[in-house]
């Protein structure tokens, strides 16, 4: 009987199906989803700054509007000179701080979105 030739074995290889985690491995954006102390720290430290930055806005607005009284008790008799304060002086002002917050604000948010990605 003819002798059959052996069958050959075909290797194929591809791309791992799973990415293996080395132990060295860092992921911030796990540990945040997992609420690790590590994420927490991470989520706090975001808070805390952002909270530094609604603070400051608030103290130059106290500074602005606080002594506002003070000054307009000191002139009674200056009422034009109140609503010009209020309707026109103050505007600019509030506009120039809102507008800084709200780069400020988003700057940490993506100072934090780089930190997490990044690593």
């Amino acid at each position: 009987m003819p002798q059959e030739p052996a069958e050959r074995r075909v290797v194929v290889t591809g791309p791992p199906r799973r990415a293996r985690r080395s132990s060295g491995y860092y992921r911030p954006r796990t540990e945040i989803d997992e609420q690790t102390t590590l994420g927490h720290t991470y989520v706090r430290s975001l808070m805390r700054i952002q909270l530094r930055t609604g603070l400051t806005v608030f103290a130059v607005l106290a500074l602005l509007i606080g002594p506002l009284p003070l000054v307009f008790a000191a002139a009674p008799d200056a009422r034009r000179l109140e609503w010009a304060v209020l309707g026109f002086g103050l505007y600019p002002p509030l506009v120039l701080l809102a507008r800084w917050y709200v780069r400020r604000a988003e700057r940490n948010e993506r100072d934090f979105v780089r930190l997490v990605e990044d690593r």
